[in-house]
C-alpha cells in the first residue's frame, strides 16, 4: 500500500528525525546484500530495496529504539534485518503472486525469473539471521525469528483460506497478523528490547505495532473497492478479480442471502466472472454496510495504536507514531 497522500506525511518527518541512523541502515543493507561469487544477488536485491519504498518497518525500529533512549549502535543492525526480511518476502510474494508489477516497476522475477527471486529471497533472509545474531541478545533472535516463522505462516494460511468462503473474520485476522502485522509489531518491539525498557514499554511498543499493522493491511483491502487508482497504484478490484477474499467481502458473505452466496461461490470460489460481475459485488458491499463496516475497524485500530503509543513517555518521536496511526487511516477516515 502506497503511504502518498497531500496532507503532510508522519512518515517524512520520521525519516528527516531518523536521517543519520537510516544512512548507517542503508549502507549496512548494501554491505550485506553483497556477493563475492553471486552477482545476480545484488543485482536482484538492489532493484527492489532501490525501488523507492518508504522503509517504514526499519524507521519503526529506529524510533522504537531511540525513544526508548538507546544509544546505539545495534538498533541499525535490527532495522537492516528487518528490511531484509521485508524484502526476502516481497521476492517470494511477486512469484507465489505471479505478479508483474511492485511499486510501479517491473517485478524480479518477471526481470530475472522465479528462481532467483525465489533464491535471493533465501540469501536474505539468512543475511537477515546473521545480523540478529551480531547483536548478542537471544530475546531479539526470538522476536524476529518468531516473526519470520509467523509471516511464512500467514501467507500458506491465505492460500487455504483466500478463496473459501468459509474463512470468517477470525481466519482473516490470523492472516493479516501473519503477512503483515507479524513483522510490524516485531520492528516496535526488539526497538523497546534492545534499548532494555520495562516489560510494560516493551509490550506497548508490540502492541502499537500489531494495530498499526492490521490497520494498515485493512486499509488496503478497503482501498481496493473504493479507491484512487493513482493514489493506490491498484485498479479497483484488483483483489475483486483475483479472487482474494479480504475483509469486505467476507462481511458481505456472513450476511448474504442463498442467492447471493451462490453468487460469491461463483465469482470467489469458482473463478467463473463475467462482465459487470464487479459492479453487482459493490452493489451488495453497499446493501450490506460492509464497505462502513470495513472502515469501522480500520479506524479503531489506528486508535488501539494510538493508545498503546500514549503509554510511552512523551517525545517527539512518540507523537510522531501517534500521528502515523491516523495517517494510515486518513485516506478512508
Amino acid at each position: 500500500m502506497s503511504l502518498d497522500h497531500p496532507a503532510q506525511k508522519p512518515h517524512d518527518r520520521l525519516a528527516a528525525a531518523l536521517e543519520s541512523e537510516m544512512g548507517e541502515v542503508n549502507t549496512l543493507i548494501r554491505t550485506r546484500m553483497a556477493s563475492e561469487h553471486a552477482p545476480r544477488i545484488p543485482e536482484v536485491t538492489a532493484h527492489l530495496v532501490e525501488a523507492g519504498g518508504k522503509r517504514l518497518r526499519p524507521m519503526l525500529t529506529l524510533a522504537a529504539a531511540k525513544m526508548c533512549g538507546y544509544p546505539g549502535p545495534y538498533h541499525v543492525h535490527l532495522a537492516a534485518t528487518v528490511e531484509f526480511i521485508h524484502t526476502a518476502t516481497l521476492l517470494h510474494d511477486d512469484v507465489v503472486d505471479e505478479s508483474a508489477q511492485r511499486r510501479g516497476r517491473p517485478t524480479a522475477n518477471l526481470l530475472w525469473d522465479n528462481k532467483s527471486s525465489v533464491l535471493v529471497g533465501d540469501y536474505l533472509f539468512a543475511r537477515s539471521f546473521q545480523l540478529m545474531v551480531e547483536t548478542g541478545n537471544l530475546r531479539v533472535l526470538d522476536i524476529l525469528s518468531n516473526a519470520a516463522a509467523t509471516i511464512a505462516e500467514g501467507e500458506v494460511l491465505q492460500l487455504s483460506a483466500a478463496q473459501d468462503l468459509r474463512t470468517d473474520e477470525s481466519i482473516y485476522l490470523k492472516v493479516v497478523r501473519g503477512k503483515t502485522a507479524a513483522l510490524f509489531s516485531a520492528a516496535t518491539e526488539v526497538g523497546g528490547v534492545i534499548a532494555g525498557v520495562d516489560e510494560a514499554q516493551v509490550e506497548a511498543l508490540f502492541d502499537y505495532g500489531d494495530a498499526l499493522g492490521i490497520a494498515f493491511q485493512i486499509v488496503d483491502d478497503l482501498l481496493d473497492y473504493q479507491g484512487d487508482t493513482k493514489a493506490t497504484g491498484k485498479n479497483v478490484g484488483d483483489d475483486f478479480r483475483e479472487r482474494k477474499l479480504t475483509l469486505p467481502v467476507i462481511k458481505a458473505v456472513a450476511q448474504a442471502d442463498a442467492e447471493e452466496r451462490a453468487f460469491w461461490s461463483r465469482v470467489i470460489e469458482k473463478g467463473k466472472q463475467e462482465d459487470g460481475d464487479l459492479d453487482h459485488a459493490l452493489m451488495l458491499l453497499d446493501r450490506h454496510g460492509a464497505l462502513e463496516a470495513t472502515r469501522d475497524d480500520a479506524l479503531g485500530w489506528s486508535a488501539k495504536a494510538k493508545d498503546a503509543m500514549s503509554k510511552l513517555p512523551r517525545s517527539d518521536l512518540r507523537e510522531m507514531l501517534i500521528d502515523l496511526a491516523d495517517y494510515v487511516v486518513a485516506r478512508i477516515s
